[in-house]
């Protein structure tokens, strides 16, 4: 053991339940009971009859990674056992007594063991009796209910007058004990930080960028999503076993899942197409009609292609890495962000739909539409002011808030712009006061179907999909302080991305576009230095509670197209900023920088001037086959995000990584040649210069002596 740990004895533990070790009192037989430690970072149980005395030292380091280090020296009678283990991740290791067997963990080292691995071979198993008197606890006693927790740290602002302090929260593991006061808070903190992921797809696709639907169904889709999300995230959470096999389903983390923004340029190209077959009505005077059918086929279509991302969860993590490597995965994600804000800069200026070609007649000559409250023109000053408030109150919740504003920005600043554009006249409460109290799934359907010209684009999705769950899962470990490598890491990995692909298969059966794991929510965890399950649990009951209740889906459905803009411009961007962050971790060598540009050519043309393959085909015949599947090609090289996949995809593959190593090597090689002459040449100067100087004092002598003569 290290010199110095500290010692854990009866008199400087917090104790949890019964202390066998103080009662019955030291030396004297006494009953099986188990006892939780919490002291220094870890929890343990000393568990065996009879009698018993021991001193547990312990030595925790938090950095690089926390390690817990275990030490025991047992005098046992009855074979007393102690199990230490963790939840802060890392290394553990036990020391067992000179002379002694090492009896942590059946005898085996500490050294490789995860902490679920050691809680699954415990003597003691907790029973259900135990499981409700813990329940009854929490929420009967002082501790349970709220604990010691620093409450004022989450509100506290960061002003500039205001004074910093210095202790950092303590950090809550994935399973240790915490007070169900603030599991709740900080469950509604993540509930927060993904409401507006959660709302703004089904809002885009649901308006006039995407079929038209009414305000009630756009209503019911709304508190669908976040009702799917809700129960969709538990599964994550959960993580299920899958019976007689190595697989999961689920992390075990709080990877909480929402509504993915990948599908959006998808959908509204293929909206758009298929207005302009005839697959979705169109009025007389051009006017897109609401589209029912066209929403059902996207996401009927998108469950077929989830299986996908099904069969490749039980794929090792390494090979889909080396198929899909940060080089192929970074532009996509930065494409679809760009392709995003397109969208999300319309809406700004007043809106998506069809007010946005300011048409000189009809009824979108103004945004929303004309007879609307406070319509306007498209691109008028005060659509962008409003956007623009917005984009500000973000920006100073960032700079001066408190860590709950902090990871709730954009919440707040859409809140900002919706109490301006209240106090000013632009919303209508009509659609509040007609929506029901309540709703659920399955309140209104969509008539399911395969759309084929979008099964190219969404398989592409569903991969994209696929590498953003494996980074946010490895994310997500890194800031619950957990191993990123070894197999349970790998389980997680594959339970992640085998429930993605369950949630995206369910999501169109639930009548909502697909699902993905979210990344917003490891910035709450790293601000808050809370990995707990419990706030996960939350926060998906948070999302079922305003999901079930329309009223605050019809409230979020009616916020106007320019405060919604000002919101969606930032959160796309900040898609945008994660391919760019993906592709930052990709060497810059010759072959990548080929890649990246040749990828990157494709998909910036195809995004900047999507149109520019629409006249290539000009079939128009009856064969609906034929016509479909060119109508899919088209729909591929319009979308950029897609064609610069395929084309990074290809070119990682065919393109062999040149040997630039043996090139810098030899530079090196030279450079340090050069150095050794230089070092040889300053050593000869040296010894010249000391030459140089021993002459001059054995001159400066001669001259004295022969003055001296002279004297």
């Amino acid at each position: 053991m290290p010199a110095g740990p500290p010692v854990i004895t009866r008199g400087n533990f917090k104790k949890e339940g019964t202390n066998p070790l103080s009662t019955p009192p030291l030396g004297r037989c006494g009953p099986r009971l188990p006892m939780q430690l919490f002291q220094v970072g870890f929890r343990g149980e000393v568990c065996g009859g009879g009698c018993r005395s021991a001193v547990i030292t312990a030595l925790v380091r938090e950095t690089p990674r926390p390690t817990i280090v275990a030490g025991s020296d047992f005098r046992p009678f009855g074979g007393t056992i102690l199990f230490i283990y963790a939840s802060l991740g890392g290394t553990y290791r036990s020391s067992p007594s000179p002379g002694r067997e090492d009896r942590c963990y059946k005898g085996k080292s500490l050294s490789h063991s995860s902490p679920e691995e050691l809680r699954t071979d415990m003597t003691y198993k907790e029973s259900f009796a135990d499981r409700g008197r813990a329940v009854v606890k929490a929420v009967t006693t002082k501790d349970g209910l709220i604990g010691d927790y620093d409450y004022a740290f989450l509100f506290k602002p960061n002003l500039p007058f205001m004074r910093k302090s210095r202790r950092a929260a303590p950090f809550f593991g994935l399973n240790d004990h915490m007070p169900v006061i603030l599991a709740l808070v900080l469950g509604f903190q993540h509930a927060l930080s993904m409401l507006a992921g959660i709302i703004t797809p089904p809002i885009i696709l649901a308006g006039q960028g995407g079929v038209n639907l009414s305000a009630e169904d756009a209503q019911y889709l709304v508190s669908t999503s976040l009702i799917a999300c809700g129960l969709c995230s538990m599964v994550q959470i959960t993580r299920f076993h899958v019976w007689k096999s190595p697989y999961y389903v689920g992390t075990g983390l709080i990877s909480v899942v929402g509504t993915s923004f990948t599908v959006i340029p998808i959908a509204s190209g293929a909206f758009a197409q298929m207005y302009a077959t005839g697959y979705c009505p169109t009025a007389a005077d051009g006017t897109k009609l609401p589209c029912p059918r066209g929403y059902g086929a996207l996401i009927g279509t998108g469950s077929v292609c989830a299986l996908l991302e099904v069969a490749l969860s039980f794929t090792r993590p390494r090979v889909l890495k080396k198929i899909f490597p940060p080089l192929v995965t970074g532009p996509t994600v930065a494409l679809i962000g760009i392709k995003l804000i397109e969208s999300g800069f319309n809406n700004w200026a007043g809106g998506s739909g069809s007010c946005a070609g300011r048409p000189e007649s009809g009824p979108f000559t103004l945004c929303p539409r004309v007879g609307a409250p406070h319509a306007l023109p498209w691109g008028s000053a005060e659509f962008i002011g409003l956007g623009f408030s917005v984009f500000v109150t973000i920006i100073l919740c960032e700079r001066f808030g408190s860590p709950i504003m902090k990871s709730c920005a954009v919440v707040v600043g859409l809140l900002v712009g919706c109490i301006i554009a209240g106090a000013t006249g632009y919303f209508s409460d009509a659609g509040i006061k007609t929506a029901p109290v309540v709703s659920f799934i399955w309140v209104k359907t969509f008539p399911l179907s395969v759309y084929g010209p979008i099964v190219l684009p969404l398989l592409a999705v569903y991969i994209v999909l696929m590498m953003e769950a494996i980074g946010d899962i490895t994310a997500t470990c890194e800031v619950s302080r957990l191993e990123v490598e070894g197999k349970l890491f790998d389980s997680r990995i594959q339970g992640g991305v085998l429930a993605d692909g369950i949630n995206g298969l369910l999501s169109g059966l639930l009548t909502i576009t697909p699902l993905s794991t979210f990344a917003q929510n490891n910035g709450v965890i790293a601000l808050t230095r809370c990995a707990n399950r419990k706030a996960g649990y939350a926060c998906c009951f948070f999302l079922l509670i305003m999901g079930i209740f329309s009223k605050f889906a019809a409230a979020l459905v009616s916020i106007p197209s320019a405060v919604l803009g000002g919101m969606t411009t930032f959160l796309f961007a900040a898609v945008g900023v994660s391919g760019i962050r993906i592709i930052s971790t990709v060497p810059f060598t010759r072959r990548n920088r080929f890649i990246l540009t040749a990828a990157l050519a494709l998909g910036f043309g195809a995004t900047l001037v999507p149109d520019w393959f629409k006249y290539v085909f000009t079939y128009s015949g009856d064969n609906r086959s034929l016509t479909g599947f060119y109508n899919a090609i088209t729909l591929v090289c319009e979308t950029g995000f897609a064609l610069a996949g395929f084309m990074a995809m290809f070119l990682n593959l065919v393109q062999k990584e040149e040997i630039e190593h043996e090139v810098v090597d030899e530079i090196h090689e030279g450079v340090a040649a050069a150095k050794t002459a230089d070092r040889n040449d300053d050593e000869m100067d040296r010894e010249e210069w000391a030459r140089i100087e021993r002459g001059k004092e054995d001159g400066d002598l001669e001259k004295g002596g022969e003055a001296e003569k002279r004297g």
